[in-house]
Order: C-alpha cells, then sequence, then structure tokens
C-alpha cells in the first residue's frame, strides 16, 4: 500500500470507520529520514489516534533507531514489515524477504521492543514459498520478544498477490499465541470479513487493496459484524462530498505539482466500477491541474444522478451508454 495509506487517506478510512490505520513503509536507513518523501510518510499532523508508524530495514540497529525516531515524531505505535513482497524492497533483504532469516527476525524484533516505550506489531506472512510456511516459528518469536499484535497475510513471499489468500495458517498462529492475531488478504466484502473472522477466529481483520475506491467499506464491515445486514450502495451525493473533500486534502498534502499526479490514481479507484468510470479515467489522466481534475470529477457524479441517487457499480458495458 505504499503510494496509497498517505495521511490524507489513512484520516478518511479512519472518518468511515477503520478503527485503525497505518502509515506507508518508513525505511531505516537514517540517510533518508530527512527526505521529502520519507517526511511525507511519517507526517501524521492533525491524524485521528493512534498513530501507527511502519518500519521495514533489515538491520536490527537501524530499526530500532528509526522506531525511536519516529516515536519522537507522535508515533504512538510502531509496526514493523516483514510482509511486503515487492521485489525491490525483497531485494534489499527487507519485507518479507526476512522469513528466510528466523534467527535476523528475532534480534530484529528484541531491539524494536526494547527500543520504545509504545506498542511494537509484526506485519507478516506465511513463509517464503509454500513449501517453507514458518508463520507458527515467526509469531512465536514474535510473542517471546513482547510484540504486541500480529497482522498475518494469508500468502508467502513467492505468491505476491497471485492466487487466493489461505485461512488455515492464521487459525493455527491465532490458536498458539496469546496476543491478538489480525487476518489480512483478500477481505474485499463485508461478508468475506464475518467469513474470514469465523473461519480464523482472528481478533480483528485488515483491508487493504479492497480500501483503493471505496473507503466506506470500513464502515460496512463493521455495520454487518453488528447486525448481520448490509448497508446499501453509499449516495452519489455523499461520495461526490467526499471525493472533494479527499482531492482538497490529498493537493493540500503534496501540492499543485504533485497532487495533480498522485491523485490520478486514487481518483481511477473511486470510479472504475461506476457507469463511464473507464472511458472518464482515461480522460481525467490528461487533465493538469488540480481544479481541472475537481472539475471533472464533479461532472462526473453529476452525470451519475440518471442512474439512481446511490453509486451502481458494474453496470454492463451495454448500459453504459444510457
Amino acid at each position: 500500500m505504499a503510494g496509497v495509506t498517505d495521511r490524507p487517506f489513512r484520516q478518511l478510512c479512519k472518518e468511515l470507520g477503520a478503527g485503525y490505520a497505518v502509515s506507508e513503509m518508513a525505511a531505516s536507513n537514517p540517510r533518508v529520514w530527512a527526505s521529502e518523501k520519507s517526511s511525507r510518510r511519517t507526517d501524521h499532523t492533525g491524524e485521528m489516534e493512534p498513530k501507527a508508524v511502519q518500519i521495514a530495514g533489515a538491520d536490527p540497529q537501524e530499526l530500532a533507531d528509526c522506531a525511536k525516531f519516529n516515536v519522537d515524531k507522535g508515533a504512538q505505535i510502531i509496526d514493523i514489515n516483514m510482509g511486503c513482497p515487492v521485489k525491490k524492497v525483497c531485494n534489499n533483504w527487507c519485507g518479507s524477504a526476512l522469513l528466510q532469516f528466523e534467527d535476523l527476525v528475532e534480534k530484529i524484533l528484541y531491539a524494536v521492543v526494547q527500543a520504545v516505550p509504545v506498542p511494537v506489531t509484526l506485519k507478516f506472512r506465511t513463509g517464503w514459498d509454500r513449501e517453507n510456511k514458518n508463520a507458527l516459528n515467526i509469531a512465536r518469536i514474535a510473542e517471546q520478544a513482547g510484540i504486541r499484535m500480529l497482522t498475518l497475510h494469508g500468502r508467502t513471499r513467492a505468491d505476491g498477490y497471485s492466487g487466493d489468500a489461505e485461512y488455515d495458517t492464521i487459525a493455527a498462529v491465532k490458536a498458539a499465541v496469546g496476543i491478538p492475531v489480525v487476518a489480512n488478504g483478500d477481505i474485499s466484502t463485508p461478508e468475506k470479513a464475518r467469513y474470514v473472522l469465523d473461519r480464523t477466529g482472528a481478533d480483528a481483520v485488515m483491508v487493504g487493496r479492497a480500501a483503493q475506491g471505496r473507503p466506506w467499506i470500513f464502515r460496512e464491515i463493521d455495520h454487518y459484524l453488528r447486525t448481520g445486514t448490509l448497508l446499501p450502495a453509499p449516495l452519489v451525493a455523499e461520495v461526490r462530498q467526499l471525493m472533494d473533500e479527499h482531492l482538497r486534502a490529498h493537493y493540500a498534502f503534496y501540492g499543485e505539482n504533485l497532487g495533480v499526479r498522485t491523485a490520478r490514481k486514487h481518483i481511477g479507484w473511486y470510479v472504475r466500477d461506476l457507469p463511464g468510470g473507464e472511458i472518464f479515467r482515461q480522460e481525467m489522466n490528461r487533465l493538469e491541474s488540480t481544479a481541472a481534475q475537481l472539475r471533472a470529477v464533479d461532472g462526473f457524479f453529476e452525470s451519475q444522478w440518471k442512474h439512481g441517487d446511490r453509486l451502481q457499480y458494474r453496470l454492463a458495458e451495454d448500459m453504459l451508454a444510457a
């Protein structure tokens, strides 16, 4: 979720029902801490609590120092990333690549836990490939080191994001440790959240890609878990206002030039499953100012009224021109 879970998006997700949102990965290398990109990733100004910063690296002392640095900047929770499968991360022996080296994992966890006075959590995967699933070992090491919560994605490093997430390993980890376990992977609907909680016994679920363009999924899941009923699709007028507020916060955070470029992916996610969304996305990607983007988005949602007062997802192509 690097490049996605910035402060404006985290804030929006929290306002729409997420109980917890973690920052983008902050590199443990101290040479980049003062860079504009790193500073932006750990900017929690005005954000709803709890403020959680995710750190990534492979050197125990650097990670401990990075944790202290971010706590001094206001982080209330430190999350260690041992789950990212992206090549440029794993090629530096960070993220899920660390799962191959349990001794190093242990050194990292102890170093970070002992370095800061705030809770330290761990995000990881089931193993580095399907023949080498060691999530149970990692979970036990983490609990002994003082890790306060585990978030487990139901795929291996080798899986990347392909295939389906599996939940048997998450259930086994939950049964083996006494600290909270959060289930992650392919949780894209309220019904799937309920299924995963029942299947794994996990204490909570974490949503990633399914929130892209649909940040209201958190309130939908919360409502379904509490009542067993599904909320209707959001009102066009509400999403129109949410997008306007999100984009304005995004532009204020990134500035005009970077803001207009980085907003394109968010806009594309919002509209991708709506009538005329793909055509609009292609047109919008050619716009070069924030003002033009705002006008275009407003016009797009004005066009959605003809389909009803609530968003209409995944209409057949032959209905799009209606």
